[in-house]
């Protein structure tokens, strides 16, 4: 069926009008890692306090994403997308408007979830888009925005903390957001089988264990260093829920007619090789990225502008070969390359 749809624009506008968005979003994973001692001094918190303001938009970013299959095919796609957007965009002024911490992540908790659908919706949109024979090429643009994103991330963010202020990190999504509801709303179109398809039942209970163990395990992570990890008994509590719950999750997922999040694809040795692979990725970059700004400022005495800037040669590299790796797919094949 999708061999037999085409868009009614050049599939390269289309690109253009969901990668504007995905970038911001994946963007935001990291471009306030350099100012959290900024936001933490400004805030009146402590860095450790600070640092939520990154993992609580991981966590609700992880938490949204299993669902979004299920809302677009709900409230319509290109619906579903422009109104992430217009969350993100709103969520993104609450951040940059905060006067307290509390108010800070709980913004960032609303900007996760605005933005959690957007990197699924637009690759989805853009494999639809393409043709078979340029969908390496396609996801090689994708790619940019995923893995460049976080990494030029600290390098902007320190420039805009150094410059202005640490609001900017979060005001600079506002223009950026507009423009990407301008271009879907005028390129973008559901393709019948969206329009048409039934979204049946959301499995909540698969979701809320999913909410609800990834949620304990983010607190137990951050803050048992401060307490003695399991030698406090609220901490053990913590351990014990999210473990109980992530299990239930696994066990329940693995029955249920149409999970939220369908575990029985691991089956496939590829797909299961490709996730650990870019699970391995994600631990990598993401603790770079958030330990190494910090690191330069608090102890070797870098502004925002120059930790960022020790981050930035990573996502040149990775910008030049992702377009290269995107040619070599269609030729060589991805598991020989």
């Amino acid at each position: 069926m999708s061999e037999q749809w085409r868009p009614r624009v050049n599939p390269w506008w289309i690109a253009a009008a969901v990668m504007l968005a995905t970038f911001m979003e994946v963007l935001d994973t990291s471009i306030a890692s350099v100012a959290l001692p900024y936001i933490g001094g400004n805030l009146g918190a402590t860095l450790s306090e600070a640092t939520w303001v990154l993992t609580s938009y991981l966590v609700s970013n992880a938490i949204v994403l299993p669902a979004s299959g299920w809302l677009a095919r709900y409230f319509g796609r290109k619906r579903f997308l422009i109104t992430c957007i217009v969350i993100f965009s709103v969520s993104s002024f609450l951040c940059g408007a905060a006067n307290s911490l509390p108010m800070l992540i709980a913004a960032r908790v609303l900007q996760g979830a605005g933005g959690g659908a957007l990197q699924p919706l637009a690759q989805s949109i853009m494999l639809e888009s393409f043709p078979p024979a340029k969908r390496g090429t396609a996801m090689a643009v994708y790619g940019v925005g995923v893995v460049c994103a976080p990494i030029l991330g600290p390098t902007l963010g320190g420039w805009l903390t150094d410059t202005w202020s640490w609001r900017w990190a979060f005001y600079i999504n506002i223009p950026v957001s507009i423009l990407a509801v301008f271009m879907i709303s005028l390129f973008v179109d559901d393709p019948p089988w969206i329009r048409e398809g039934k979204p049946g039942r959301i499995d909540s209970v698969g979701l809320g264990f999913m909410a609800l163990g990834l949620g304990t395990l983010q607190i137990l992570l951050d803050k048992g260093q401060e307490v003695d990890w399991f030698g406090t008994p609220w901490m053990r509590w913590l351990a014990g829920i999210s473990a109980a719950s992530l299990l239930f999750f696994i066990f329940w997922e693995l029955r249920v007619k149409d999970p939220i999040v369908n575990l029985r694809i691991f089956k496939n040795r590829n797909f299961a090789v490709a996730c650990a692979l870019f699970f391995l990725f994600g631990a990598a970059i993401y603790g770079l990225i958030t330990m190494q700004p910090l690191f330069l400022q608090t102890l070797l005495g870098y502004t925002a502008l120059q930790a960022g800037l020790t981050v930035t040669p990573r996502g040149v590299g990775a910008f030049f070969a992702l377009f290269v790796v995107g040619a070599l797919i269609a030729r060589m094949g991805g598991r020989r390359l």
